[in-house]
């Protein structure tokens, strides 16, 4: 009986170890919240939906890409000098509480400003540019620009300034941390760039 017993002391171990680490890994949402308010407020808003066209609304953002990216302006793969400063000073606990807290606030709708581009940002959000290879933004993003968990980010009501100016890095090579958008980013013309960006602003 005492190597059953001894398996079963195993077994019972490897499961409270799990479940330890499972709670561990657990992000707290209340320390998310009081860092984001030390930090990421002035440039984010209080609940995230920021109110500066340069800087992007972050609320309801999926938790998995807004690690990504934080990991990648502490590591300098995405190169922001303001951002790597505050993300270089986040452990990777920080990354996840302030990335689960930001997620579970709601994302509050923008619209589109420019009525004489926003069908030829729809026709490419949707349909891409065939001719020119150039894939729908909605085959990655979503129909209703919801994105896809840990590989998409919801692009939905984001502003279009900050849309263009990150087109524009992929495009120009300045922003280097997603080969897929540098791809597509590359064949876009500036009107096509600001129609698309207006468009995204008001999808819902």
């Amino acid at each position: 009986m005492k190597p059953f017993a001894t398996f079963f002391s195993a077994v019972a171990l490897a499961v409270v170890s799990l479940s330890a680490q499972a709670q561990a890994a657990k992000p707290d949402l209340n320390k998310g919240a009081a860092l984001y308010g030390q930090v990421c407020v002035a440039c984010h808003a209080a609940d995230g939906n920021s109110s500066i066209p340069a800087n992007p609304k972050l609320a309801q953002q999926h938790p998995e890409y807004l690690v990504k990216q934080l990991q990648e302006f502490k590591s300098g793969k995405r190169d922001n000098a303001v951002m790597k400063g505050f993300a270089s000073a986040m452990s990777e606990e920080d990354m996840r509480n302030v990335s689960y807290w930001l997620a579970s606030q709601k994302n509050k709708p923008g619209f589109a400003k420019e009525k004489d581009l926003v069908k030829l940002g729809e026709r490419i959000y949707r349909g891409g540019i065939t001719d020119r290879k150039i894939a729908a933004c909605a085959s990655c993003h979503g129909p209703a620009g919801s994105g896809m968990p840990a590989q998409y980010p919801r692009v939905s009501g984001q502003h279009a300034d900050y849309t263009a100016a990150q087109l524009r890095a992929f495009r120009d090579g300045a922003r280097k941390n997603n080969v897929q958008m540098t791809q597509v980013a590359a064949y876009l013309t500036e009107r096509e760039i600001k129609a698309v960006s207006d468009y995204i602003a008001g999808l819902r």
